[in-house]
C-alpha cells in the first residue's frame, strides 16, 4: 500500500486554484493510479482534516517545440479536494493568500 506522500505529490498553485480556497476547496497534482478514496485518506493523514468530496482531473501533457525538435510534457493527474463545513483549513495554503 502507498504512503500519503506517494498518493499526494504537490499543491497546485494557480489564481484558479487559490480562488477555490475560499469555498474550501484544495487543487493537488496526485499520483496517476490513485483513486478518489486513496486521495482522501491521504489528504486526511497528511494535513489533519475532514474530506467531503474528491474530483479528480486526467490532465494530458502539452505539445512542445524547441526549434525542429517537438515533443509532449509529461501528464498528470489533479484532484480537486473539498473538505467539510466543519473542518479546519490546511495552514500551508494560509500563508499564500
Amino acid at each position: 500500500m502507498k504512503s500519503a506522500q506517494d498518493i499526494i505529490l504537490r499543491p497546485v498553485i494557480t489564481e484558479n486554484s487559490m480562488d477555490g480556497i475560499a469555498d474550501r476547496k484544495y487543487t493537488f497534482d496526485v499520483a496517476k493510479d490513485a483513486n478518489k478514496i486513496e486521495i482522501a485518506k491521504a489528504v486526511e493523514e497528511l494535513f489533519g482534516v475532514k474530506v467531503s468530496k474528491v474530483n479528480t482531473i486526467n490532465v494530458n501533457g502539452k505539445l512542445r517545440r524547441y526549434g525542429r525538435f517537438e515533443g509532449f510534457t509529461a501528464s498528470r493527474k489533479k484532484a480537486v479536494v473539498t473538505l467539510t463545513e466543519d473542518s479546519k483549513t490546511i495552514e500551508f495554503f494560509d500563508g499564500m493568500m
